[in-house]
């Protein structure tokens, strides 16, 4: 009789995960349009005029669920260059700078939106994390679904529950009138707020991913959840103090401005923003609940958090939190 031979993979081959640092949180201090600053210095003046107090607000509320230690904060500003570029960062971005400096709001990191979509990897590779996200995507089928909804990775769209049915028979055959039936939310708690996101379009084979999926992977990146073959993404490179490029690809995907910041990636994210993305970022709540993270990313931060005395929620989307001024 043939003895079988056991298999064995080398450790090698095995891709380790990425150890990261952490801040306690990460502040999100502003996520504005090129149209927004097409509108000029006054602009963002006000932005960081109103930002101001609920960055320290933010601040303190951490600093209470650290009885003996300094809450580590790093502050970041997405700049839309994805969907839209009006501008250059040599013109754009000092500003930028210079109106948060004098409301006295310090960017530690600057980042661009188009590196959610794709961005620089290591040994001139290429990265796409928009897709990295999509693939991890496990939807969650409501209670009594019938099994016919086609895959989010092929419809583009995903939902927090059950969509109003499709009718199956013809209207000929049909002549007592089909009832009809609302959409549901999977886990409501008395009614439901059903919500079918839009994660791309497509036109001519080109895809534009939407400004939801691509929030939904900020956040990842920001709580230091995302990875590509065990290796962190979008990790910040450090400003020289010198000029901006004149062109956004040839700035990284984020960029630390303050050499004495603490770390990019943090245990939980605050993200100050103007209402108009309040339903945008309902939709990131939604993304985050249906992505599969993997194991060791969680299992590190679980530990790290736990050993300070800062336990963080198990659920991804309650690691997130925001704040939307009258004003901004």
């Amino acid at each position: 009789m043939k003895k079988s031979v056991p298999a064995f993979r080398e450790t090698s081959a095995e891709p380790r995960t990425e150890s990261l640092p952490f801040s306690h949180l990460s502040l999100e201090v502003g996520h504005l349009y090129m149209e927004d600053f097409v509108e000029g210095p006054d602009r963002l003046r006000r932005h960081f005029d109103t930002v101001r107090p609920w960055v320290d607000a933010v601040r303190n509320e951490v600093g209470a669920h650290l009885a003996d230690a300094r809450p580590r904060v790093s502050t970041c500003f997405l700049i839309d260059d994805y969907f839209s570029r009006l501008s250059t960062p040599d013109e754009l971005l000092p500003p930028l700078v210079d109106a948060a400096a004098e409301a006295g709001v310090t960017i530690d990191y600057l980042a661009r939106e188009s590196g959610c979509a794709i961005a620089p990897g290591t040994a001139g590779t290429v990265i796409r994390p928009a897709e990295s996200v999509l693939r991890r995507l496990v939807e969650s089928p409501p209670p009594g679904s019938g099994g016919y909804r086609p895959p989010v990775g092929r419809t583009g769209w995903l939902s927090n529950g059950q969509r109003t049915p499709v009718q199956r028979s013809s209207a000929a055959l049909d002549t007592a009138g089909a009832a009809w039936q609302p959409p549901s939310e999977t886990g409501a708690r008395g009614h439901s707020v059903f919500l079918d996101i839009e994660l791309w379009s497509e036109t001519e084979g080109e895809r534009t991913w939407s400004c939801a999926f691509l929030a939904s992977v900020w956040q990842l990146v920001r709580l230091g959840l995302l990875r590509d073959a065990g290796r962190a993404v979008l990790t910040p490179d450090p400003w020289n103090g010198g000029q901006f490029p004149e062109d956004w690809d040839a700035l990284p995907p984020v960029l630390r401005l303050n050499p004495r910041a603490a770390p990019f990636t943090a245990y939980v994210t605050c993200s100050v923003l103007p209402r108009r993305f309040l339903p945008v970022e309902h939709a990131v709540r939604v993304v985050l609940d249906q992505v599969h993270v993997e194991e060791e990313p969680l299992r590190q931060v679980a530990e790290r958090s736990e050993a300070e005395g800062f336990p963080v929620p198990a659920g991804v989307a309650d690691r997130t939190s925001y704040v939307f001024p009258f004003g901004l």
